[in-house]
């Protein structure tokens, strides 16, 4: 149940709203992703989170565990790894930050060890609530600027089924 909304720079919430922690175990500054879901909370403080409504993996391109915060970028280039390049073999080999084609959006937040998932704004909104993704999980622009400010390197990040 929603305890407020958070608003960013006057513009009405897109996907986030202060909520209750989903789990009680989780500290302050910590991420946790409930994939089914299709949320991600940021636990602001005991017993709360700041919940944001995400894109996640396809099925057969979803995981769980625990990564940490080893990136932090503003309008970062893009190179498509090699799973989405053999799915798009017409894509280019990079894609500058900034570009409307650019899927990696305002922000990356990338999450390590490994580097290989993500995340990050979308430069296609349409897709925040549903399974879209190869592992990677997307935000509204606004959201993940907000959530960039909010995250510092070494953050952990729960992924649960």
């Amino acid at each position: 149940m929603p305890l407020l909304f958070v608003a960013f720079a006057g513009r009405p919430a897109l996907a986030r709203e202060l909520v209750e922690a989903p789990d009680a175990r989780y500290l302050p500054g910590t991420i946790v992703i409930r994939t089914a879901e299709r949320r991600l909370y940021f636990v602001n403080a005991p017993g709360t989170a700041i919940r944001y409504q995400i894109a996640v993996g396809k099925a057969g391109k979803q995981w769980r565990g625990v990564k940490y915060v080893e990136e932090l970028q503003v309008d970062p280039a893009w190179s498509p790894p090699a799973s989405v390049k053999r799915d798009n073999p017409n894509l280019p080999d990079v894609i500058p930050g900034g570009s409307p084609r650019n899927p990696m959006g305002a922000r990356v937040i990338g999450l390590g060890p490994g580097g290989e998932y993500a995340i990050h704004g979308t430069n296609m909104p349409r897709t925040i609530g549903t399974f879209a993704s190869y592992g990677c999980f997307r935000m509204h622009n606004e959201d993940v600027v907000d959530l960039y400010q909010r995250v510092r390197m070494g953050t952990p990040v729960v992924v649960l089924p």
